[in-house]
């Protein structure tokens, strides 16, 4: 009997960390998607091996693991998209919503930000890459590249070492020196491509993309599930607490709020306590974890912010128990 497990892949850059400051420092894990989160909490790991025995069927059972989705914070799922961030025209890695600052500021410009665009799909992804290498070859600079990456977005950290080495070439075979004639587009075009042949080492260009691109069963753009920490807590809810808490200081009315918050009944928050003293004195520097205790509290704090209370707390349901009446319900 043959199985499949489905796996979450989680991956972080921790470059930024004091002890690995000055290298590229990534850490990756693996966990079953078909466990309950309660086992995947317990510290048990296996070898090597995908050959076992299933104590259901009672027989030796081959397991196959299969990528379900891949778990990363914004910028890391930027970038194992080929995607520029969220600076870009076009800032979102899953579709393609946004448009030029112009565009945006209009009034469909500014309605369409708020609905699904064209959706991102591997294969578009690619061929703008191989497009962005040949503007480069074609162009001398990257001031073309460059404008690329901002009006469509993509952008591919697996190819700069190329890129940097053909821009170089390129400047140089360009440079027309006092004495000597210059060399024809056509000779700069067909040098450029013998070093990238150089650099491809044999290879194909797809072989030096990123691979995420091209891995059979998984669209990266799809399978990368909008990350909460970043993307909602440090995001909406930081926002909202900090217009929030700015009209209740301005009014006054701190001391109030930090009583209705130390009042609050916390046992089904998984949590002692709020800290309602340390959140009200250090407001400006809260954390996740935080911002995750007040997006749920705060809508029976504060008048008229039940929509983002409604919302958010959807975001930890890790299962649906009635799909057909979720579907349909105002929360969506």
């Amino acid at each position: 009997m043959v199985l499949t497990v489905p796996l979450i892949i989680f991956m972080d850059d921790v470059l930024g960390n004091v002890s690995k400051q000055w290298n590229k420092h990534h850490v990756v894990y693996m966990s079953n998607a078909s466990m309950p989160c309660e086992m995947l909490e317990k510290e048990e790991a296996a070898e090597s091996g995908v050959i076992t025995w299933d104590c259901n069927y009672e027989e030796e059972v081959m397991v196959i693991p299969y990528d379900n989705f891949h778990c990363r914070d914004n910028p890391v799922q930027a970038e194992e998209c080929s995607h520029g961030g969220l600076r870009c025209n076009y800032f979102c890695w899953t579709c393609k919503v946004g448009g030029t600052n112009v565009e945006k500021r209009t009034d469909k410009g500014y309605a369409d930000l708020f609905t699904c665009g064209e959706l991102w799909i591997p294969e578009g992804t690619l061929a703008e890459i191989k497009e962005q290498i040949r503007l480069l070859m074609l162009s001398g600079d990257t001031t073309k590249v460059k404008a690329e990456v901002s009006k469509t977005g993509t952008h591919d950290a697996a190819t700069p070492s190329i890129i940097e080495h053909l821009l170089e070439l390129g400047k140089h075979l360009r440079k027309c020196k006092t004495g000597t004639a210059a060399i024809s587009e056509n000779e700069v075009c067909a040098q450029l491509q013998q070093k990238l042949d150089v650099l491809l080492g044999g290879q194909s260009l797809d072989d030096h993309i990123n691979p995420c691109l091209g891995m059979a069963g998984l669209n990266i753009h799809q399978d990368t599930p909008t990350e909460i920490l970043h993307t909602i807590l440090l995001g909406v809810v930081k926002y909202f607490w900090g217009q929030t808490v700015y009209i209740l200081d301005k009014a006054n009315f701190l001391g109030i709020f930090k009583t209705h918050l130390d009042s609050v009944e916390t046992g089904g928050l998984g949590s002692t306590t709020l800290g309602a003293n340390h959140i009200v004195h250090y407001k400006g520097s809260l954390i996740g974890w935080h911002f995750k205790s007040l997006a749920w509290v705060m809508p029976y704090l504060i008048y008229d912010l039940s929509t983002i209370g409604k919302h958010v707390v959807l975001l930890w349901h890790t299962t649906i128990e009635n799909t057909e009446t979720y579907l349909i319900s105002d929360y969506v």
